[in-house]
């Protein structure tokens, strides 16, 4: 299995965001109060955002190490990421949002076509190619989205609450699509969620963030037994 880890420290006026982390293929869940940096760890691993200090290694490569003076552009560091609202271009058609991530790697046209529709296609949105994405509905979107962030074929994926947009029935759904898709690619994956059935459906370990700090990790039975603190007793239904 993949083994990551990651060491980030970023700063965003006062905050502080102090983390490290090791995983292999398995899901994380990443959860906490708004504002405790969730998004921030996600597109500081993403290489989206500066950061005072970083060590990411993913599969034995090394993605960033202040100490060494290394931190590889966003494009190259082969890394999916599926941000909040899903980050679709209104302008191009759906095609053309999944193939863009493979422009950026200079890949022919010919075969970033091929590729993307292949790719929509193992998603069940082939039939969706020339639409544009308002015109999609948020099931579509997030499979469009998750496309985009797959067909580059990356070493990491990070999804920022991929499923809070949908409604009841639709999340449903797509949880359990997402789930297979996840498990049957075996690549290392964060997930942003601010539901407990999200973690449970995608059998993921649950990294607990406060206020920038790491305060809990474990399997989402282990923080029913003994949460750390109110959030995380409230998040996983304990009174």
């Amino acid at each position: 299995m993949t083994a990551w880890s990651a060491m980030v420290r970023a700063r965003r006026g006062d905050f502080v965001l102090d983390v490290a982390l090791e995983g292999d293929a398995r899901t994380v869940a990443v959860v906490g109060p708004n504002g405790s940096g969730k998004t921030t760890l996600l597109r500081a691993l993403a290489g989206a955002v500066g950061v005072e200090a970083a060590k990411i290694v993913v599969g034995g490569l090394t993605l960033a190490d202040s100490a060494a003076g290394l931190s590889l552009p966003m494009e190259q560091r082969g890394v999916g990421y599926v941000p909040q609202g899903y980050g679709l271009f209104p302008h191009l058609s759906v095609l053309e949002n999944v193939a863009f991530g493979l422009a950026a790697r200079q890949t022919a046209e010919a075969e970033r076509a091929a590729r993307a529709r292949a790719m929509l296609d193992e998603l069940g949105c082939a039939g969706l190619e020339a639409r544009r994405p308002g015109s999609l509905s948020g099931g579509e979107q997030q499979r469009v989205a998750l496309a985009r962030a797959l067909v580059v074929e990356p070493r990491l994926l990070l999804m920022d609450e991929p499923l809070a947009a949908l409604d009841a029935a639709v999340r449903r759904e797509v949880r359990a699509s997402l789930a297979a898709r996840l498990a049957a690619r075996g690549r290392p994956t964060l997930i942003v969620t601010h539901d407990a059935r999200d973690v449970r459906a995608l059998d993921a370990r649950v990294v607990v963030l406060d206020r920038g700090r790491v305060v809990q990790e474990g399997s989402l039975d282990e923080l029913e037994a003994e949460p750390a603190n109110a959030f995380v007793a409230e998040f996983v239904g304990v009174e």
